[in-house]
Formats: structure tokens, C-alpha cells, sequence
């Protein structure tokens, strides 16, 4: 017999009314005359890039934004033929492939700019680049120091045909933390290498610096576009920003899963591996089978929070490979019933951000860990997704 969404053990149940509400949510916030990217990239976040890719054009997304290549080229496989860019881009990458597919690639250094030329050249066609600047994160991107001379070749490029420079970009580093002094001093610095490009004749498509918490709090970083990220699965990208809620957002993932067992257990019996947990009474247990396996932290062992039977509990002992337990004191819960570790919490349920928390880490983590054993069920389908 076939699973339903009912019946399945485990699942994340993905709405993806509530991703088209984000992106007009955040359309809105920025107002007319600003694009708004959806960055798909892990597997939209671990919701499914496709089926969310779809969900953010229906929105109003005008672009769509990867991390690999792989991934931008799978969009292009299923479809899906608006802008799309790809900005982390290795030696050896498949360029030829990027040029025939239209993506527009992301330059950080003259090694990219020769291959995507080397490229061009060998399959006749026309690159479309982005030239990313390092304007103070220090990850990828272009130090200031080195942004003439690509700009300068980048532009020789262009006037020989091989590559179209679209873009000009760069990202914060602490956009994140509200008043963070390198937000000011990155904003300067691509305002600086951005006056640079253009005075040396690099008229781009679209200018763009802000990610999730810059399109949330900075109205003066949002050029030409906005990148929304985490704020398009329903995620503040900062508790010091504020909630979901607060912005006009609701969380597109609900992870679900259904009690493989409860059973009643006497007072003083340990519960999982180390027996960091002990019952101080008679009680029943519930077992949930969610694991560390399906992106479960194990660091939220005895405190990630789980609605169960109405009420929330918390996870009993350590977090195993493919289970853990609940403890249910008296309550009497069937086997099958719903344990439900995150949502959108208006329904009682904890939210990604809790068991951010609980694990000490940061919701982007705890939504994008959530792995490939756990099948994705969307709702709120429509046709043309």
C-alpha cells in the first residue's frame, strides 16, 4: 500500500502558498523599481528548488540565485528560463555549459575571467558575467586593490564579444547585527568600487548588495535588486532583526513526524544511548523517527522541543542516528500520532528558530540539514508549478 501525507513516517510538509506570500511580502517592502531574486541554492534551502524556484517566479521573483553551477544547470534542465545567478563557480566548472545554458556567472579573479573566456571562445558564444566585488566580507568577491585590472579585462572582453558584463555585486558581512559599523563601511566601499566599474565604462543589468536582513532592514542597499534568501522560506534571518512574523513572513516548512511507538516504562529507567536521561517516574515514552540521519541536531539532545499530543515536550536523552524519544509523563498518545518539531508556530508547534536555540546554532542550519530521507510533501500547489 502507498504512503499518504498522513500516513508517512516523517515528512516536510512544504507550503508553497505561504513562499509566493513571502515574495510578495518582500516585493512590497521594497517597492516598485527593485528586482527581487530567489536564492534556490541547497535545494531551496532544503525545501526543494524546483517546485520553490516555480513558487518564487509565481510571486514575483524576476531572478533566480544559486550557489554551484549543478545547481543553476538543473533549473535550466527542468524548465526554467529566467535570469539565474551563479556565483560560486571552482577551476575546471563547467562554463561551456554555463555560456549554452544563458546563467550569469559570478567573477571574483582573473583566473574565472580566463576560463569563462578560454570558454567562449570554444563554444562561439557570449558570457554573460557578474563581477563581484569584496567589499568587506573576505570571502569570495574581488579586493579593491585588484578591481581595476578586471574590470579593465572584463571590459576587453566585452569589446571583443566573448563576455556581457550583466552585474556588478557584493555581500554583507553583518547586515545581520543592526548597527554593525562594517554595514556603513561596506555600503561606502561598493558605492566606491560600483563608481569605479561604471566610470570605466561597464554599464551593468542589475547592481545589487543585499541579502535577507539588508532587504528587511536597509532600504538604502537595495540598488536594483535584493538576493532574499532565508526570508523567502519564512525564516527571520536574525532574532536581533526580529520574527518572521514581524516582517510579514510565515516559515514554508513544517516537519512532521509520526510516533513509531509509545510505551509505558517504571520509574528510574534510562532512556538512550548514555542514559543522559532517566525517567523520575512512571511515564510513558513516545518514539519519534527522526535522527540525526535526517538532519535531526544532535546537539539539541534533552532540549529540542516537540509538540506532541497538544502539548510541546522535549526530546528525552540523546538524539540517535534515526530516532529519539519524547517524554509523554501520563498522557496517553497513540502510536501514529504527529510529533511536531517545527512550523510556522501558530499552531502551538516550536518554529526553526526554537530549535536553533536548543542547538545553538542558527535556523538557516536547521532547515537546510533536513535530509533527503525525509520526503518533501508540497501544498498549495498550482498548476503552473
Amino acid at each position: 500500500m502507498s504512503e499518504t501525507p498522513q500516513t508517512l513516517r516523517a515528512r516536510a510538509e512544504i507550503d508553497l502558498g505561504a513562499l509566493r506570500g513571502n515574495v510578495r511580502a518582500l516585493r512590497e517592502r521594497v517597492g516598485t523599481g527593485v528586482q527581487v531574486m530567489g536564492v534556490v541554492k541547497a535545494d531551496a534551502y532544503g525545501h526543494g528548488a524546483v517546485p520553490c524556484a516555480r513558487a518564487a517566479l509565481e510571486g514575483g521573483a524576476t531572478w533566480l540565485g544559486t550557489a554551484t553551477p549543478h545547481e543553476a544547470l538543473a533549473l535550466r534542465a527542468a524548465g526554467i528560463d529566467v535570469p539565474v545567478l551563479c556565483w560560486l563557480w571552482t577551476p575546471g566548472d563547467p562554463w561551456d555549459e554555463g555560456i549554452r545554458a544563458g546563467l550569469d556567472m559570478s567573477l571574483s579573479g582573473m583566473w574565472a575571467l580566463e576560463e569563462v573566456t578560454r570558454a567562449a571562445r570554444a563554444t562561439g558564444g557570449t558570457a554573460r558575467v557578474q563581477l563581484k566585488a569584496d567589499t568587506g566580507l573576505g570571502r569570495n568577491g574581488c579586493q579593491p586593490a585588484d578591481w581595476p585590472r578586471l574590470v579593465g579585462e572584463a571590459l576587453k572582453a566585452q569589446a571583443e564579444g566573448l563576455v556581457r558584463i550583466t552585474g556588478v555585486w557584493s555581500h554583507f558581512a553583518c547586515a545581520d547585527e543592526p548597527g554593525h559599523p562594517s554595514i556603513a563601511a561596506q555600503l561606502d566601499a561598493f558605492h566606491d568600487m560600483l563608481g569605479y566599474a561604471e566610470k570605466a565604462g561597464v554599464e551593468p543589468e542589475v547592481r545589487h548588495i543585499a541579502n535577507s536582513p539588508a532587504t528587511l532592514t536597509l532600504p538604502e542597499s537595495y540598488f536594483d535588486l535584493v538576493r532574499a534568501g532565508i526570508a523567502l522560506y519564512g525564516v527571520s534571518p536574525s532574532p536581533e532583526l526580529g520574527t518572521a512574523a514581524d516582517f510579514g513572513l510565515r516559515a514554508v516548512m513544517r516537519l512532521v513526524g509520526s510516533l513509531a511507538l509509545v510505551k509505558t516504562v517504571p520509574a528510574g529507567h534510562g532512556v538512550s544511548y548514555g542514559h543522559h536521561y532517566v525517567t523520575e517516574r512512571e511515564t510513558n515514552l513516545g518514539l519519534v523517527p527522526l535522527g540525526y540521519a535526517d538532519g535531526i541536531p544532535r546537539h539539541a539532545s534533552g532540549r529540542g522541543p516537540v509538540l506532541v499530543g497538544g502539548k510541546v515536550r522535549t526530546v528525552a536523552g540523546r538524539v540517535a542516528m534515526d530516532q529519539f524519544v519524547v517524554d509523554l509523563g501520563r498522557d496517553a498518545v497513540e502510536p501514529g500520532a504527529p510529533a511536531v518539531l517545527f512550523g510556522a508556530g501558530d499552531q502551538g508547534e516550536p518554529t526553526a528558530e526554537d530549535w536553533a536555540r536548543a542547538a545553538d546554532t542558527i535556523a538557516y542550519e536547521i532547515v537546510t540539514r533536513i535530509g533527503s530521507r525525509v520526503p518533501r510533501v508540497y501544498t498549495n500547489v498550482t498548476h503552473a508549478s
